[in-house]
C-alpha cells in the first residue's frame, strides 16, 4: 500500500483540493442559510468561509498533529500500568520526587490522583 501511495500520490491532490473545496461551499451554505436568519449577520462569499475556517482552526484546533490513541486517557492507562508494578518503596521515592520538581499550586492534584502523571 505504500508504494503504491508514494508512486501515485499526484492522483490524491486533486481529490483533497476537491474535498476542500466542497467543504468551504457547504460551510458557507450552512453560514448563509442559518447566520443571518437567526442572528442577523451578514452572508459571506467563499473566501470569506474558507478565512472563517482557518481562523476557526488556528484558535480552537491550532495546526499541529493530533495524538492518537485517546491522548491523556492514554497517557493515564500507561501510568497506571507503571504504578501497579512499582513496589510501595518506589511509589513512595516517586511521590516524594513529585513533591520535589513541581509547583506548590500543582501538589494537590499529585496527592488526589495518586502522583501519577505523563
Amino acid at each position: 500500500m505504500k508504494t503504491m501511495f508514494k508512486k501515485r500520490w499526484y492522483l490524491f491532490v486533486p481529490l483533497i483540493l476537491l474535498a476542500f473545496v466542497g467543504f468551504g461551499f457547504i460551510t458557507m451554505w450552512l453560514w448563509n442559510w442559518l447566520m443571518p436568519a437567526l442572528f442577523h449577520l451578514p452572508e459571506i462569499t467563499f473566501w470569506q468561509t474558507v478565512g472563517l475556517m482557518l481562523l476557526a482552526r488556528f484558535i480552537f484546533g491550532g495546526f499541529g498533529g493530533h495524538r492518537r490513541g485517546g491522548g491523556h486517557y492514554h497517557c493515564r492507562k500507561n501510568m497506571h500500568k507503571k504504578w501497579e508494578n512499582m513496589t510501595p518503596e518506589e511509589r513512595e521515592k516517586f511521590k516524594e520526587h513529585l513533591q520535589m520538581h513541581h509547583a506548590p499550586w500543582n501538589s494537590r492534584f499529585h496527592e488526589k490522583s495518586g502522583g501519577m502523571e505523563c
